[in-house]
Parts: structure tokens; sequence; C-alpha cells
């Protein structure tokens, strides 16, 4: 079975999206929050060091090796663009970041912190890892489909 590592494991955005992938995926989860002893001793709760830092694109490949993932779900808004520019040495280990590309990224409005209903969509090279269906852009990311059910926003718990 895949694994796929969700940073900001501790929010309710990634307990949905991780209900959503059970029975697909094992998952894992990371955060540079407070994570409380309970969740750390369970072994699906890392500590990871903040999106700001220069040395967090480093620590999260090493982790998703050490944990042999293969794909990462950056949540945090502050986490995207380092992610994004780091995508290529994660794909050299076979890890998939499911952000969009760095020339692209700055084009999809941000939804922070979406309410529970809205339907996701989680593209892994336009492939949705929430069901069946290829979307029409060929991007990664959690997404929401606008109401014209034309554009795409990109989905993040904060920036």
């Amino acid at each position: 079975m895949k694994k796929i590592l969700i940073t900001f494991g501790t929010r309710p955005l990634a307990m949905r999206i991780a209900k959503k992938l059970t029975g697909s995926f094992e998952v894992l989860y990371a955060s540079s929050e407070d994570i409380p002893e309970l969740l750390l001793k369970s072994g699906n709760y890392m500590p990871i060091p903040k999106g700001l830092l220069p040395t967090f694109a480093h620590e999260l490949l090493k982790l998703s090796l050490d944990q042999q993932v293969d794909y990462v779900l950056p949540l945090g808004g502050f986490e995207l663009e380092p992610l994004a520019e780091a995508k290529v040495l994660f794909e050299e280990y076979q890890i998939a970041v499911l952000v969009p590309d760095k020339d692209i990224l700055g084009t999809f409005p941000i939804i922070e912190n979406p309410p529970a209903d809205l339907p996701y969509v989680l593209l892994s090279k336009g492939k949705n890892l929430l069901g069946d269906d290829v979307a029409e852009l060929a991007a990664d990311g959690l997404l929401v489909r606008s109401d014209s059910e034309e554009d795409f926003a990109l989905v993040c718990v904060s920036k």
C-alpha cells in the first residue's frame, strides 16, 4: 500500500483528507506545531521544522525517505513555495510532492481553512487520488473547483 505524509496533521483539514484516503493509502502525519505526546507515541505523527526555515524541505525529504513515503501533501500555506521549489529533488527519490509546480503556483487562488463540505480533489499529475476521475488540470495539489467548475483554488490551513 502506498504511503502519504500529510503536514499540519493535527488540524481538522488533515483529518478530513486522511479519512477520504483510508483504505487506499497508509496515512502518516507531520506537523511543525505541538503534537500531543499520545499522538507521537502512536508512531503515525512526527515533528518537522517550520516551513519558513531554510532546512524545511531537506528535513521533510529525510523524514519521507526514512518512512518510505510515496506522496507528501503540504497543508501549510508557507510550506507550498519551498516544496514547489524542491519537487525535482523529491522526484529523484520517487516521492511526489502534491503542490503545483513553482512556475504555476502563484496562478492559483488560495482558500485557507475551507469549510468541511467542499468537494476536494487531490491531484497527482491530474489523477484524483480521492476518486477515480481525472481532472483536465494536469497539476498536483489539494484543490477545490470554482463555482463555475472551470477553475481551481488551492487549499491550505493557513498562510
